[in-house]
């Protein structure tokens, strides 16, 4: 009798705890839902071509090569409830899946608008196409391992034994900003660069949750880029945006868009957009990085040779980008700065009613602002949901409106 009584307390123990999770986790997502109802995110009723023609459009870079699932729907949830127009993956179809998991997962907390989802594809060898690649059983055990100090993603893991070092680099969670390379003392770590699939790649693009794509090029070698283009056939019909992500090859660059744009346009069918690739997977590092992205920017709007399609700022973007653009007075305007013997002058109007700069795309950086509240989270509840812990939801969109707000400017529209 004494033990059935014992069994009955405990059981109602378990209960009314299980009780008190449920009603702390329904008030925390209650206040996730107030603070995206107060800040007046205009996504909800706004569509991504609407933010493109207004200048605010925001994309979230995932990485076109990090493939951490868990983490990605994460990001996702996080950055839809931020109100992003766009959300750029891997190619992979577990990636697409994961991006549209964590989107439901948010409109399943709000019913704010859908982001379009873009994947990422390369013509050629790319740095945004690569994975770091070591042998842990040839680090010296002396090693002080300052790959995993300078590691942004946290995808290198080592733990010296007697047998020697275990771990190595998490192809997962590596996007290849090559960081590791130059700072290993023994030389010992490569970059392993690939292009993806065009098969995989049209497979990809027929699925109804797919609505752009994304082609990295260097712009200097058109073939491999038609080649690619030829190769998608008609799979681009199903897309609402093209992009195509090129570096500032200088006085080369107007040319190049021009020659790609020739090879695009007679099956382009949805809207253009050019990356501005500044300074690749660095937003991240410091203030500094965003000036490269927004001086390509700045030659390229008085550009009138320069082939249709909006701009859109990457490489070194965070949030100090937009501060930099309202100094050149490129945010959010439809009037050109014109710039005559190094001195600014007063500007003069556009051809087009769209904004210069359609908007940001952020990688590294909002990565990096929300990935610390993840990876806070994981420490205590390994590869959960971040909807399953309110309080770490909730510091994660503070962080990703902070970032977001500098583009959309919540509260002011």
């Amino acid at each position: 009798m004494a033990l059935s009584l014992s069994c009955c307390a405990s059981l109602q123990s378990s209960i009314q705890s299980a009780q008190l999770n449920i009603s702390s986790k329904r008030e925390g997502l209650g206040q996730v839902k107030s603070l995206v109802a107060r800040t007046g995110i205009p996504s909800i009723i706004t569509s991504p071509h609407e933010s493109l023609q207004k200048g605010n459009w925001v994309k979230l870079i995932c990485g076109a090569s990090f493939e951490d699932v868990a983490d990605i729907r994460n990001l996702s949830l996080v950055y839809t409830l931020a109100g992003v127009d766009c959300i750029d993956c891997a190619a992979e179809a577990s990636v697409v899946s994961a991006v549209n998991e964590g989107i439901e997962a948010a409109r399943a907390i709000f019913p704010i608008r859908r982001p379009w989802i873009m994947v990422s594809v390369n013509d050629n060898e790319d740095l945004h196409f690569r994975k770091a690649e070591f042998d842990p059983d040839d680090c010296p055990l002396d090693c002080s391992r300052p790959c995993e100090i300078v590691c942004p993603a946290n995808a290198i893991l080592g733990e010296s034994t007697p047998s020697g070092l275990k771990g190595g680099v998490l192809a997962d969670r590596c996007y290849g900003c090559g960081r590791c390379i130059p700072v290993c003392p023994f030389d010992r770590i490569r970059a392993i660069t690939y292009i993806r699939d065009v098969t995989t790649t049209v497979e990809l693009l027929k699925r109804d949750d797919v609505d752009a794509i994304e082609i990295h090029t260097n712009g200097r070698q058109a073939s491999a880029f038609e080649e690619l283009w030829n190769g998608l056939g008609d799979s681009i019909n199903h897309l609402r945006l093209v992009a195509v992500s090129m570096p500032d090859i200088k006085d080369l660059t107007i040319a190049a868009m021009s020659t790609l744009y020739s090879i695009m346009e007679p099956n382009l069918h949805c809207i253009n957009l050019w990356q501005l690739d500044g300074r690749p997977m660095s937003g991240d590092i410091g203030r500094g990085a965003t000036r490269e992205a927004i001086a390509f920017a700045l030659r390229l709007v008085s550009a009138s040779d320069r082939p249709k399609g909006f701009l859109q700022l990457a490489g070194g973007t965070n949030a100090h980008t937009v501060d930099g653009l309202k100094r050149e007075r490129l945010f959010q305007t439809t009037t050109i700065p014109e710039i005559s013997e190094g001195k600014k002058m007063p500007p003069v109007p556009s051809s087009s009613q769209n904004a210069l700069i359609g908007g940001v795309a952020f990688g590294g950086y909002a990565r990096k602002v929300v990935g610390r509240v993840l990876t806070s989270m994981q420490s205590n509840h390994t590869h959960a949901y971040i909807e399953d812990c309110p309080e770490h939801l909730l510091k994660a969109l503070e962080e990703s409106l902070a970032l977001v707000g500098t583009v959309k400017a919540y509260g002011t529209n």
